[in-house]
């Protein structure tokens, strides 16, 4: 199976070893986004504005896919404090719709750059 690599400027580019998206036939696996701003790199301040750049940065790798948020049929979100998944949930309901993608809510000692919230995800295209 041939598997294209994803790439947008519209999303922060990796900070690691890793692609933004990976595409293998139908399906395209959107790795792990933080809150960071991708012209400036930053990470943008607070936890409903990390919540947002999440989505945000998900959505533009989602486009540069060939597909949209609702082409996304698992949804992983790390939390560094699980008091915020209300929150998340709250914002969701501005980027998704039903019927919404499975999904899991992990609570975690940390995340890159000192994030507060990190997702990922999986998505089918055709």
């Amino acid at each position: 199976m041939n598997k294209q690599i994803i790439s947008t400027d519209q999303a922060p580019q990796a900070i690691g070893i890793y692609s933004q998206a990976v595409r293998a036939g139908d399906t395209v696996y959107l790795s792990g986004q933080i809150g960071l701003d991708p012209v400036t790199m930053q990470l943008v301040e607070g936890i409903e504005a990390q919540v947002r750049r999440v989505f945000d940065n998900l959505k533009a790798v989602t486009v540069a896919s060939g597909g949209s948020l609702a082409d996304i049929v698992k949804l992983n979100v790390f939390l560094t404090d699980l008091g915020n998944f209300a929150l998340v949930n709250t914002i969701m309901t501005e980027y998704f719709s039903q019927p919404y993608p499975a999904r899991a809510a992990v609570g975690v000692a940390s995340l890159p750059r000192g994030a507060l919230v990190e997702a990922d995800g999986v998505m089918i295209l055709g």
